[in-house]
């Protein structure tokens, strides 16, 4: 079963808020998607277990325990979550200021912010050493260089490709494969996919891959199962595209 949440969009100060950094927390008991919508106030997505998605127009957003997402207020955007997933947003009034862009950024979810989240957290925080708290959280926040994000075309012509692979992971055809399929030349298709990702068809699909792994390790799978299932002929090769593409290790999602 799916539960779909419908929330509206709202333009960014919209609404007038009290606070300057507000938690929310929630463990979703069934797969649940979240309509398009937008806050009045900023928000930054990540999860104390499981992984979650995050559209933003042709955008895909993975959202893990380590890798969390900066939603800037009036920023259209849909979300999905298996259930078990145990989901964390923060609210951040418009007009606060730090280091983040106003645009959809990866952030990385460190040990020190993390604890200072969780500081806001304690009912018993006394105002002063709240503020300083939220200071320090404006603080930290930084851009990740790492950002499990995939650039979705959207032409009819690449449409096949998406639906297959991003089904199928572990799709194993070449564009020259696909041409074939599609009745084109593959300098056509290679050309297609430059425009619309910005990237080439094999770091594209490395990508994908990398999304549909962290999904499985976050839920626990081995790093064995997990390659196979991305269509890698072996764990250490998975691991070093895994790498090429994110930036880091596969066990850095593995839930423990």
């Amino acid at each position: 079963m799916r539960v779909t949440r419908e929330l509206p969009a709202l333009a960014a100060g919209e609404v007038d808020v009290s606070f300057v950094i507000k938690a929310y927390a929630e463990v979703v008991a069934a797969d649940t998607t979240w309509t398009e919508h937008s806050h009045p106030w900023h928000e930054l997505l990540w999860n104390a277990h499981g992984a979650s998605t995050a559209v933003t127009g042709s955008q895909v957003w993975c959202v893990t325990p380590t890798l969390g997402l900066w939603m800037p207020a009036g920023q259209l955007h849909s979300a999905s979550a298996v259930a078990g997933t145990s989901y964390r947003a923060h609210f951040f009034r418009h007009g606060t200021v730090s280091a983040l862009p106003d645009e959809p950024v990866a952030v990385d979810i460190t040990p020190l912010l993390r604890l200072l989240l969780d500081r806001l957290g304690e009912p018993d925080l006394p105002p002063r050493s709240r503020d300083v708290t939220e200071a320090m959280v404006l603080d930290v926040l930084r851009p990740s260089p790492r950002a499990l994000l995939v650039q979705l075309p959207t032409s009819a012509l690449l449409r096949p490709i998406v639906d297959a692979v991003r089904a199928d992971p572990s799709d194993q055809r070449t564009l020259t494969g696909w041409a074939t399929v599609l009745g084109c030349s593959e300098r056509t298709l290679t050309r297609a996919f430059r425009t619309e990702t910005g990237t080439s068809f094999a770091r594209w699909v490395a990508s994908v891959r990398a999304q549909h792994a962290v999904r499985l390790l976050a839920r626990g799978f081995e790093v064995e199962v997990v390659a196979d299932a991305v269509g890698y002929r072996s764990a250490s090769a998975f691991g070093a595209a895994f790498r090429r593409t994110t930036g880091t290790t596969p066990g850095r999602f593995r839930a423990p």
